[in-house]
């Protein structure tokens, strides 16, 4: 190999390292407000619905695999909040739809017991509550945006585990309208990355982003 052809890979190389790669976490946004969307819906028993089995197939694809691979990609653009968070929910979507899939046997091992399964569950939702809180603390300093959302969320999370501890479904309503109001703001943020990342958007969405020490 001359040394020109040398020289035009150490070129090609540098330029496919300098290339401005597309930011997933708008993938990430919007695959997680879906989810939340359709089964903060079915948490308020919108149209009569008490069964939320129709939300595996979302969080399985949607929430589950398509958040998964956001936080993938986010982890070779440095971003350890995005990577952490977006491949934490998309392996919850994935174990809330194993918990709904029939085959698993996971409610059914509960048949003879309800209590003992809302109990399960809400200690289940705590746990998630748990994780969403520890974001919520180191989004205080990334944007009013994000503070916004992980509030809510974590919010979401205690009041649908205190329905299924009290066996409420009002409590379980309350939870349903929090996670609406979540999906909207993770929705929000989304549009505002996506608007953010053409040349000549048609207008911006502020996050409310904080400005550097």
């Amino acid at each position: 190999m001359s040394s020109s052809d040398i020289e035009k890979l150490i070129i090609a190389s540098n330029r496919l390292q300098s290339a401005k790669s597309a930011n997933p976490g708008t993938l990430g946004l919007f695959s997680f407000a879906s989810t939340t969307f359709l089964l903060s819906m079915y948490n308020l028993q919108c149209r009569g619905i008490n069964t939320p089995n129709l939300a595996v197939g979302m969080a399985l694809s949607c929430g589950g695999l398509a958040q998964f691979v956001a936080g993938m990609w986010e982890f070779p653009r440095g971003n350890m909040f995005g990577a952490t968070a977006f491949t934490s929910y998309g392996a919850f979507w994935l174990s809330y739809a194993a918990i709904l899939i029939p085959g698993s046997g996971i409610i059914a091992s509960y048949e003879n017991n309800k209590s003992e399964l809302q109990s399960a569950i809400g200690l289940y939702l705590i746990t998630w509550f748990m994780v969403t809180f520890f974001f919520f603390i180191v989004s205080l300093r990334k944007s009013v945006s994000f503070i916004a959302l992980f509030g809510l969320l974590f919010t979401t999370f205690i009041i649908l585990a205190a329905g299924e501890f009290a066996a409420s479904p009002n409590v379980t309503k309350i939870g349903g309208a929090v996670g609406l109001i979540t999906a909207f703001v993770a929705y929000y943020i989304g549009v505002s990355e996506l608007l953010a990342a053409e040349k000549n958007p048609i207008f911006r969405l502020p996050l409310g982003t904080f400005k550097a020490d």
